[in-house]
C-alpha cells in the first residue's frame, strides 16, 4: 500500500554558500554528473539561498552556475533544475518571455504570472524582464498577441492591484450587474468588463463575483462557459480563478498535465517550481480532494528518474522561506 511521505523542508540551518558551491563543483567533476548531490542541495534551498549560491559560484569558479547546470543535465530534469535555480522574479520573467515568444490563444502562462502573484511579485518580474531582455513585458505581449487577447493581457501584465482587504459593497453590486449585462449580451470584450477583471483588487473582485452569484443565481465562471470552444472566454475564466481560487486553478492544471495521454512535463514543471514556496501543499490538498489520489503519488506514477526525485523533493517546500 502506498504511504504518503512527509517531504523535507528547507533545513533550519544550511551550510555556507561556499560549501554548497564546493559540493556542486564535485557533482560536476569526473566522467559522470552526480545528479543526486545536485538534487540534495538545490531542492532544499530557498530563493535567497539559491541566489547567494549562484553569486558565490560565479565569484569562486568564474562560471555561471545556470550555464554549468544546462551543460551537465538534460531533458525535463535540466529544465526543472534551471527554473528552480532562478530566483522567483527571474523565473517569472523567463516564463513570460517564453510564453510571449511562442504565444497561442490557449496559453495561460501570462495570466498565471499576472494574476497568481502579488502586485509586488509582478512588479519584481517586470523589473527582472527589463534587466534580462532590455524591454518590457507589456511591449512584448502587445507585439505577440492580437485583438481581444492583447486588450486583456497587456492590461493584466501592467496592472498593480491594490492588495488590501477593504471592499466597497455598493461598487461590487454595481459592477456585478454591469458584468451580468455584458456577459448576457456576449459582449465579452467590453472595455469595462476587461477593466474590472484586470485592475480590481482580489478582495473587491471576490465581493463582485459573490454578489454576481447571489443576485443572478450562477457563478460567473459558469456564465463564461457559454461557448466552451471560445479561447478568450477560457482566458477570462483563468483570470478569475487565478485571482480568487489559485489552488483550484493549479490543481486542475496538474490534473490535466498528469492524467492526460502522456505527461505534459512543461505544465507540471512550471506549477511545481512556481508554487513550491507559495501554496503547493494547499494545491496538493485540493488535487487529492478532487482526484482521490495524493499529488506525490500521481507524480511518482507518471514520472521517473531524477526528474521524479526532484519534483517529489520540491513538494516539501511549502512556506519554506
Amino acid at each position: 500500500m502506498w504511504r504518503r511521505e512527509v517531504r523535507k523542508q528547507v533545513p533550519h540551518s544550511v551550510p555556507a554558500a561556499a560549501d554548497d558551491c564546493e559540493q556542486l563543483r564535485k557533482a560536476f567533476a569526473g566522467w559522470g554528473t552526480n545528479e543526486g548531490l545536485i538534487i540534495s542541495i538545490l531542492s532544499h534551498r530557498n530563493d535567497s539561498q539559491k541566489k547567494l549560491i549562484r553569486e558565490t559560484y560565479a565569484k569562486t569558479f568564474g562560471e555561471d552556475l545556470l550555464k554549468v547546470l544546462d551543460k551537465e543535465l538534460t531533458s525535463d530534469f535540466e529544465r526543472l533544475v534551471h527554473l528552480w535555480t532562478l530566483d522567483s522574479a527571474e523565473r517569472d520573467a523567463f516564463l513570460a518571455n517564453e510564453a510571449a515568444k511562442k504565444w497561442t490563444s490557449s496559453n495561460r502562462v501570462l495570466v498565471e504570472i499576472a494574476c497568481a502573484r502579488s502586485s509586488e511579485q509582478l512588479l519584481a518580474a517586470r523589473r527582472a524582464y527589463h534587466a534580462l531582455y532590455k524591454k518590457s513585458i507589456e511591449e512584448d505581449v502587445a507585439l505577440r498577441t492580437t485583438g481581444d487577447f492583447r486588450k486583456l493581457l497587456v492590461l493584466l501584465v501592467s496592472s498593480y492591484r491594490y492588495e488590501g482587504t477593504e471592499v466597497d459593497l455598493n461598487l461590487a453590486k454595481i459592477e456585478a450587474k454591469l458584468l451580468h449585462d455584458k456577459i448576457s449580451k456576449k459582449a465579452y470584450n467590453d472595455d469595462d468588463l476587461i477593466r474590472i477583471f484586470a485592475t480590481r483588487s482580489r478582495a473587491q473582485t471576490n465581493a463582485t463575483f459573490n454578489h454576481y452569484k447571489d443576485e443572478f443565481g450562477k457563478d460567473i465562471n459558469k456564465d463564461l462557459k457559454a461557448d466552451p470552444k471560445n479561447e478568450f472566454l477560457t482566458l477570462l475564466r483563468a483570470t478569475s480563478k487565478c485571482l480568487i481560487h489559485p489552488e483550484k486553478y493549479f490543481a486542475k492544471v496538474l490534473r490535466l498535465a498528469i492524467n492526460g495521454r502522456g505527461t505534459l512535463e512543461e505544465d507540471l514543471t512550471r506549477v511545481v517550481v512556481t508554487r513550491a514556496e507559495v501554496d503547493l501543499k494547499t494545491i496538493g490538498d485540493e488535487y487529492q480532494r478532487r482526484n482521490s489520489v495524493p499529488l506525490d503519488r500521481a507524480i511518482a506514477k507518471d514520472t521517473s528518474g531524477d526528474y521524479e526525485k526532484m519534483l517529489l523533493e520540491l513538494l516539501g517546500h511549502e512556506d519554506a522561506k
